[in-house]
């Protein structure tokens, strides 16, 4: 008989898997003192709902924890730049990602960090970064010349 266990079962295994277990097992010990209900489609459902919900759940404490590693977080990155210290092109999001991935070991990924307009010229800057469902970061951007 198959059931979902509701609690770990040592020997058996851990809450919320999907066992095999023998029928007068299952009907005598696991059902009645609630450590497994019966692999019903409706069980099945409730088990794969509860499992989205908690990986859910967890990618947003990982953006949580990302945004406040990102408030103490100022990327350096260095450009050419003409006369008048305008830059050579711009420094783009991927630079940025880059340099966070480089100097902090923080993986953002590029299409995540919001520029309204291109960095063409040095100076500091904030960005906002898009990090899950109404999560948003602050990454700080430093762009200074080449020697």
């Amino acid at each position: 008989m198959k059931v979902i266990l509701q609690q770990d079962v040592k020997g058996q295994g851990k809450k919320g898997q999907l066992i095999e277990a023998s029928d007068g097992y299952a009907r005598n010990f696991l059902i009645p003192r609630k450590l497994a209900v019966p692999a019903t489609a409706e069980n099945l459902n409730t088990m794969k709902q509860q499992e989205k919900a908690k990986k859910a759940q967890e990618a947003a404490e990982k953006a949580e924890a990302l945004s406040e590693k990102l408030k103490t977080s100022v990327v350096k990155l260095t450009a050419k730049a003409g006369t008048g210290g305008r830059l050579f092109g711009a420094v783009t999001s991927k630079e940025i990602s880059d340099g966070l991935k480089a100097q902090y070991g923080l993986d953002v990924a590029k299409s995540k960090i919001v520029q309204e307009e291109p960095i063409k010229a040095f100076g500091t800057y904030e960005l906002k970064c898009k990090l899950g469902y109404e999560v948003t970061g602050t990454i700080y951007v430093v762009v200074a010349e080449e020697k």
